[in-house]
Protein backbone atom coordinates (compact mmCIF):
# COMPACT_ATOMS: atom_id res chain seq x y z
CA UNK A 1 0.00 0.00 0.00
CA UNK A 2 1.41 3.38 -1.05
CA UNK A 3 0.15 6.11 1.24
CA UNK A 4 0.53 9.86 0.71
CA UNK A 5 0.81 12.84 3.05
CA UNK A 6 -2.66 13.73 4.33
CA UNK A 7 -1.81 16.24 7.06
CA UNK A 8 1.11 18.30 8.34
CA UNK A 9 1.70 19.59 11.84
CA UNK A 10 3.11 23.12 11.68
CA UNK A 11 4.72 24.55 14.84
CA UNK A 12 5.94 28.15 14.84
CA UNK A 13 6.01 28.14 11.04
CA UNK A 14 8.06 24.92 10.91
CA UNK A 15 6.71 21.59 9.61
CA UNK A 16 7.23 19.41 12.65
CA UNK A 17 5.61 16.17 11.51
CA UNK A 18 3.52 14.61 8.77
CA UNK A 19 0.70 12.07 8.82
CA UNK A 20 0.47 9.84 5.76
CA UNK A 21 -2.54 7.82 4.70
CA UNK A 22 -5.14 7.19 2.02
CA UNK A 23 -8.52 8.77 1.36
CA UNK A 24 -11.34 8.83 -1.15
CA UNK A 25 -14.49 10.85 -1.79
CA UNK A 26 -17.24 9.82 -4.21
CA UNK A 27 -20.22 11.62 -5.70
CA UNK A 28 -23.83 10.35 -5.64
CA UNK A 29 -23.11 8.16 -8.68
CA UNK A 30 -20.12 6.49 -7.02
CA UNK A 31 -17.64 8.34 -9.21
CA UNK A 32 -14.41 9.40 -7.52
CA UNK A 33 -14.19 13.12 -6.76
CA UNK A 34 -10.92 12.99 -4.82
CA UNK A 35 -8.44 10.21 -4.13
CA UNK A 36 -5.12 10.20 -2.29
CA UNK A 37 -2.78 7.30 -1.58
CA UNK A 38 -4.17 3.83 -2.18
CA UNK A 39 -7.95 3.93 -1.68
CA UNK A 40 -8.45 0.73 -3.71
CA UNK A 41 -6.13 -1.36 -1.53
CA UNK A 42 -7.72 -3.48 1.22
CA UNK A 43 -7.47 -2.56 4.89
CA UNK A 44 -9.27 -3.32 8.12
CA UNK A 45 -11.93 -0.61 8.64
CA UNK A 46 -12.19 -1.74 12.27
CA UNK A 47 -15.24 -0.18 13.95
CA UNK A 48 -16.19 1.74 10.81
CA UNK A 49 -17.62 -1.63 9.73
CA UNK A 50 -20.17 -1.57 12.57
CA UNK A 51 -23.09 0.01 10.67
CA UNK A 52 -22.59 -2.65 7.98
CA UNK A 53 -22.53 -5.39 10.62
CA UNK A 54 -25.74 -3.95 12.08
CA UNK A 55 -27.41 -4.13 8.66
CA UNK A 56 -26.49 -7.82 8.55
CA UNK A 57 -28.02 -8.38 11.98
CA UNK A 58 -31.28 -6.71 10.94
CA UNK A 59 -31.35 -8.78 7.78
CA UNK A 60 -30.92 -11.78 10.06
CA UNK A 61 -33.96 -10.90 12.13
CA UNK A 62 -32.65 -8.65 14.91
CA UNK A 63 -35.63 -6.56 16.00
CA UNK A 64 -34.34 -3.31 17.51
CA UNK A 65 -34.55 0.31 16.40
CA UNK A 66 -33.94 3.79 17.70
CA UNK A 67 -31.28 4.40 20.32
CA UNK A 68 -30.68 0.69 20.94
CA UNK A 69 -29.94 0.11 17.26
CA UNK A 70 -27.55 3.08 17.33
CA UNK A 71 -25.90 1.34 20.29
CA UNK A 72 -25.46 -1.83 18.19
CA UNK A 73 -23.54 0.37 15.72
CA UNK A 74 -21.53 2.08 18.44
CA UNK A 75 -18.05 2.34 19.82
CA UNK A 76 -19.65 3.84 22.89
CA UNK A 77 -17.86 5.78 25.59
CA UNK A 78 -19.07 3.57 28.42
CA UNK A 79 -21.20 6.26 30.01
CA UNK A 80 -23.85 4.98 32.35
CA UNK A 81 -26.69 5.28 29.85
CA UNK A 82 -24.66 3.24 27.33
CA UNK A 83 -24.15 0.42 29.81
CA UNK A 84 -27.80 0.51 30.83
CA UNK A 85 -28.72 0.29 27.15
CA UNK A 86 -26.59 -2.81 26.63
CA UNK A 87 -28.25 -4.38 29.67
CA UNK A 88 -31.67 -3.61 28.14
CA UNK A 89 -30.64 -5.18 24.84
CA UNK A 90 -29.52 -8.37 26.56
CA UNK A 91 -32.58 -8.46 28.80
CA UNK A 92 -34.72 -8.50 25.66
CA UNK A 93 -33.31 -11.97 25.03
CA UNK A 94 -33.51 -13.04 28.66
CA UNK A 95 -29.73 -12.68 29.05
CA UNK A 96 -27.24 -10.65 31.04
CA UNK A 97 -23.68 -9.47 30.40
CA UNK A 98 -22.22 -12.94 30.99
CA UNK A 99 -23.42 -13.76 27.45
CA UNK A 100 -20.94 -11.25 25.98
CA UNK A 101 -17.67 -12.60 24.56
CA UNK A 102 -15.97 -9.30 23.74
CA UNK A 103 -12.63 -8.45 25.35
CA UNK A 104 -13.09 -6.95 28.84
CA UNK A 105 -12.16 -3.29 29.07
CA UNK A 106 -12.68 -0.02 30.88
CA UNK A 107 -15.03 2.74 29.65
CA UNK A 108 -13.56 5.05 27.01
CA UNK A 109 -14.94 8.12 28.78
CA UNK A 110 -12.23 9.65 30.97
CA UNK A 111 -14.48 10.36 33.94
CA UNK A 112 -16.18 6.97 33.86
CA UNK A 113 -12.84 5.16 33.50
CA UNK A 114 -11.40 7.08 36.45
CA UNK A 115 -14.46 6.26 38.56
CA UNK A 116 -14.12 2.56 37.75
CA UNK A 117 -10.48 2.54 38.78
CA UNK A 118 -11.09 4.48 41.98
CA UNK A 119 -13.81 1.96 42.85
CA UNK A 120 -11.34 -0.85 42.01
CA UNK A 121 -13.74 -2.28 39.47
CA UNK A 122 -12.23 -4.77 37.08
CA UNK A 123 -12.41 -4.39 33.27
CA UNK A 124 -15.62 -5.91 31.93
CA UNK A 125 -17.13 -6.90 28.61
CA UNK A 126 -20.07 -4.63 29.40
CA UNK A 127 -17.88 -1.52 29.74
CA UNK A 128 -15.80 -2.24 26.61
CA UNK A 129 -16.84 0.00 23.75
CA UNK A 130 -18.08 -2.80 21.46
CA UNK A 131 -20.57 -4.30 23.92
CA UNK A 132 -23.58 -2.94 22.02
CA UNK A 133 -22.47 -4.69 18.85
CA UNK A 134 -21.87 -7.92 20.73
CA UNK A 135 -25.28 -7.72 22.39
CA UNK A 136 -26.79 -7.37 18.91
CA UNK A 137 -24.82 -10.39 17.72
CA UNK A 138 -26.06 -12.50 20.64
CA UNK A 139 -29.67 -11.49 20.02
CA UNK A 140 -29.35 -12.27 16.30
CA UNK A 141 -28.10 -15.75 17.20
CA UNK A 142 -31.07 -16.29 19.51
CA UNK A 143 -33.47 -15.14 16.78
CA UNK A 144 -32.10 -17.77 14.40
CA UNK A 145 -31.45 -20.61 16.82
CA UNK A 146 -27.70 -20.35 16.22
CA UNK A 147 -25.18 -21.28 18.94
CA UNK A 148 -24.47 -18.30 21.20
CA UNK A 149 -21.26 -19.39 22.87
CA UNK A 150 -19.29 -19.57 19.59
CA UNK A 151 -20.65 -16.47 17.85
CA UNK A 152 -17.13 -15.01 17.41
CA UNK A 153 -15.96 -17.91 15.24
CA UNK A 154 -15.45 -16.70 11.63
CA UNK A 155 -17.24 -19.84 10.44
CA UNK A 156 -20.30 -19.22 12.63
CA UNK A 157 -23.53 -18.62 10.65
CA UNK A 158 -23.74 -15.09 12.08
CA UNK A 159 -20.25 -14.17 10.90
CA UNK A 160 -20.86 -15.70 7.49
CA UNK A 161 -24.04 -13.63 7.17
CA UNK A 162 -22.12 -10.48 8.16
CA UNK A 163 -19.45 -11.20 5.54
CA UNK A 164 -22.11 -11.69 2.86
CA UNK A 165 -23.70 -8.35 3.78
CA UNK A 166 -20.39 -6.49 3.69
CA UNK A 167 -19.66 -7.92 0.24
CA UNK A 168 -23.13 -6.91 -0.95
CA UNK A 169 -22.88 -3.34 0.36
CA UNK A 170 -19.26 -2.68 -0.62
CA UNK A 171 -19.57 -4.30 -4.04
CA UNK A 172 -16.27 -6.10 -3.64
CA UNK A 173 -15.00 -9.30 -2.01
CA UNK A 174 -13.59 -9.46 1.48
CA UNK A 175 -9.83 -9.46 1.02
CA UNK A 176 -8.89 -10.83 4.45
CA UNK A 177 -10.39 -11.80 7.80
CA UNK A 178 -8.66 -10.83 11.03
CA UNK A 179 -9.44 -10.55 14.73
CA UNK A 180 -10.67 -7.16 15.91
CA UNK A 181 -9.70 -5.70 19.27
CA UNK A 182 -12.99 -6.87 20.75
CA UNK A 183 -12.44 -10.43 19.50
CA UNK A 184 -14.97 -10.38 16.65
CA UNK A 185 -13.86 -11.06 13.07
CA UNK A 186 -12.82 -7.92 11.20
CA UNK A 187 -13.21 -7.92 7.43
CA UNK A 188 -10.81 -6.18 5.06
CA UNK A 189 -12.19 -4.11 2.19
CA UNK A 190 -10.93 -1.01 0.41
CA UNK A 191 -11.66 2.58 1.34
CA UNK A 192 -13.54 2.90 -1.94
CA UNK A 193 -15.68 -0.12 -1.02
CA UNK A 194 -16.23 1.32 2.45
CA UNK A 195 -17.40 4.64 1.02
CA UNK A 196 -19.74 2.88 -1.42
CA UNK A 197 -21.16 0.76 1.41
CA UNK A 198 -21.83 3.84 3.54
CA UNK A 199 -23.49 5.54 0.58
CA UNK A 200 -25.81 2.57 0.12
CA UNK A 201 -26.80 2.63 3.77
CA UNK A 202 -27.23 6.42 3.82
CA UNK A 203 -29.48 6.49 0.73
CA UNK A 204 -31.63 3.46 1.56
CA UNK A 205 -35.38 3.38 1.96
CA UNK A 206 -36.15 3.91 5.66
CA UNK A 207 -38.12 0.66 5.75
CA UNK A 208 -35.09 -1.45 4.83
CA UNK A 209 -32.43 -2.71 7.25
CA UNK A 210 -30.00 -0.20 5.75
CA UNK A 211 -32.46 2.65 6.17
CA UNK A 212 -33.23 1.64 9.74
CA UNK A 213 -29.52 1.75 10.62
CA UNK A 214 -29.11 5.17 9.01
CA UNK A 215 -32.15 6.55 10.85
CA UNK A 216 -30.98 5.22 14.21
CA UNK A 217 -27.51 6.75 13.88
CA UNK A 218 -28.81 10.10 12.63
CA UNK A 219 -31.43 10.38 15.36
CA UNK A 220 -29.33 9.15 18.29
CA UNK A 221 -25.69 10.18 17.71
CA UNK A 222 -24.95 10.29 21.45
CA UNK A 223 -25.51 6.52 21.51
CA UNK A 224 -23.07 6.04 18.62
CA UNK A 225 -20.17 7.67 20.47
CA UNK A 226 -20.69 9.73 23.58
CA UNK A 227 -20.21 13.06 25.30
CA UNK A 228 -17.58 15.16 23.51
CA UNK A 229 -16.81 12.52 20.86
CA UNK A 230 -16.16 13.90 17.37
CA UNK A 231 -18.34 11.27 15.68
CA UNK A 232 -21.30 12.37 17.82
CA UNK A 233 -20.60 16.03 17.05
CA UNK A 234 -20.36 15.29 13.32
CA UNK A 235 -23.62 13.39 13.04
CA UNK A 236 -25.42 15.93 15.21
CA UNK A 237 -23.96 18.90 13.34
CA UNK A 238 -24.34 17.78 9.70
CA UNK A 239 -28.02 17.11 8.88
CA UNK A 240 -28.49 13.65 7.37
CA UNK A 241 -24.89 12.52 7.85
CA UNK A 242 -24.08 8.87 8.56
CA UNK A 243 -20.59 8.52 10.02
CA UNK A 244 -18.53 6.05 12.00
CA UNK A 245 -14.99 6.22 13.34
CA UNK A 246 -12.72 3.20 13.56
CA UNK A 247 -9.52 2.31 15.41
CA UNK A 248 -6.12 2.87 13.83
CA UNK A 249 -7.10 6.08 12.07
CA UNK A 250 -10.16 5.07 10.03
CA UNK A 251 -13.26 7.19 9.35
CA UNK A 252 -16.18 6.83 6.95
CA UNK A 253 -19.19 9.03 6.25
CA UNK A 254 -22.02 9.48 3.76
CA UNK A 255 -24.78 11.97 3.01
CA UNK A 256 -28.42 11.12 2.18
CA UNK A 257 -27.81 11.84 -1.52
CA UNK A 258 -24.95 9.31 -1.75
CA UNK A 259 -21.93 11.56 -1.43
CA UNK A 260 -19.47 9.60 0.69
CA UNK A 261 -15.89 9.55 1.96
CA UNK A 262 -13.51 7.22 3.75
CA UNK A 263 -9.97 7.58 5.05
CA UNK A 264 -7.17 5.78 6.83
CA UNK A 265 -4.32 7.47 8.73
CA UNK A 266 -1.35 5.17 8.15
CA UNK A 267 0.23 5.61 11.58
CA UNK A 268 -3.10 4.89 13.27
CA UNK A 269 -3.13 8.31 14.93
CA UNK A 270 -6.36 10.07 15.82
CA UNK A 271 -5.13 13.68 15.78
CA UNK A 272 -5.64 14.36 12.04
CA UNK A 273 -8.53 11.98 11.44
CA UNK A 274 -11.54 14.26 11.96
CA UNK A 275 -9.85 17.18 10.19
CA UNK A 276 -9.14 15.04 7.11
CA UNK A 277 -12.73 13.79 7.06
CA UNK A 278 -13.96 17.38 7.33
CA UNK A 279 -11.77 18.31 4.34
CA UNK A 280 -13.19 15.39 2.32
CA UNK A 281 -16.75 16.46 3.13
CA UNK A 282 -15.91 20.04 2.19
CA UNK A 283 -14.51 18.69 -1.08
CA UNK A 284 -17.91 17.11 -1.67
CA UNK A 285 -19.64 20.45 -1.08
CA UNK A 286 -20.88 19.77 2.45
CA UNK A 287 -20.95 22.87 4.64
CA UNK A 288 -21.54 22.93 8.40
CA UNK A 289 -20.11 24.77 11.38
CA UNK A 290 -18.96 21.52 12.96
CA UNK A 291 -16.72 20.79 9.97
CA UNK A 292 -14.97 24.12 10.46
CA UNK A 293 -14.62 23.40 14.17
CA UNK A 294 -13.09 19.97 13.59
CA UNK A 295 -10.75 21.40 10.95
CA UNK A 296 -9.22 23.72 13.55
CA UNK A 297 -6.61 21.55 15.32
CA UNK A 298 -4.26 23.86 17.26
CA UNK A 299 -0.66 23.08 18.05
CA UNK A 300 0.17 24.33 21.54
CA UNK A 301 3.22 25.83 23.18
CA UNK A 302 3.05 26.62 26.88
CA UNK A 303 -0.69 26.09 26.62
CA UNK A 304 -1.14 28.64 23.84
CA UNK A 305 -1.66 28.10 20.07
CA UNK A 306 1.66 28.36 18.24
CA UNK A 307 0.73 26.43 15.12
CA UNK A 308 -1.86 24.28 13.47
CA UNK A 309 -2.59 21.06 11.62
CA UNK A 310 -3.10 21.52 7.89
CA UNK A 311 -4.70 18.95 5.59
CA UNK A 312 -2.76 18.23 2.40
CA UNK A 313 -3.43 16.74 -1.00
CA UNK A 314 -7.23 16.92 -1.19
CA UNK A 315 -7.54 19.99 -3.37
Amino acid sequence: MSHAVLARVVRSGFVESEHCGSAVAVDPHGDVVAAVGAPRSPLFPRSSNKPLQAVAMLRGGLDVDGHLLALVCASHSGERYHLDGVRRLLAGGGLDETALRNTPGYPLDDDERAAWRVARRRPSSLAQNCSGKHAGMVLTCLENGWPVGTYLDPGHPLQRAIAETVVDLAGEPVAAVGVDGCGAPVLAISLFGLAIAFARVATADPRTPEGRVAAAVRTHPEWLGGTGRDVTRLVRGVPGLLAKDGAEGVYAAAMPDGRAAALKIADGGERPRAAVLAALLHRLGVQADVLDELSDVPVLGQGQPVGHLEVAGLG
